[in-house]
C-alpha cells in the first residue's frame, strides 16, 4: 500500500475541494449572490473544511492532525446547516440542495 505524502492526494481533501467549488458556484447567482452574509459565511465554512484537512496533514504531530480534522468536520457541519437555510430561502433548487448536502455528508 502506498503512503500518502501530499494532502492533495487525500480523497477527503479532494472531495472538500469539490464541495468548495460547488458552494462558490451555487452562491454566485441570483438571490443567493445578493445575500452577502449567508453567501460569505457558507463560502468561508467550505474553505475552512479543505484548509483544515491540508493544515492538519502538514502539521507536526498526529494530535494536531486529528485536531484539525475535527475542525474540518465541524466546518462541514456548518456548511450543511447553511445549506438548509439556502434551501429554505429558495436560493437553490431541491435537487441541488440534496446533491450538495450528500456531498457535504460524504466529506464529513
Amino acid at each position: 500500500m502506498a503512503t500518502i505524502e501530499r494532502f492533495e492526494d487525500l480523497e477527503a481533501w479532494q472531495r472538500a475541494r469539490e464541495l468548495t467549488n460547488v458552494i462558490y458556484d451555487m452562491s454566485d447567482v441570483g438571490a443567493f449572490a445578493r445575500d452577502f452574509a449567508l453567501r460569505d459565511q457558507i463560502r468561508r465554512a467550505a474553505v475552512s473544511v479543505m484548509s483544515n484537512i491540508a493544515k492538519g496533514f502538514e502539521s507536526r504531530t498526529s494530535r494536531l492532525y486529528i485536531e484539525h480534522l475535527g475542525r474540518a468536520k465541524a466546518s462541514c457541519g456548518e456548511v450543511r446547516s447553511q445549506l438548509y437555510l439556502a434551501n429554505d430561502r429558495r436560493y437553490v433548487s431541491g435537487e441541488v440542495f440534496e446533491q450538495t448536502l450528500a456531498l457535504a455528508e460524504s466529506v464529513s
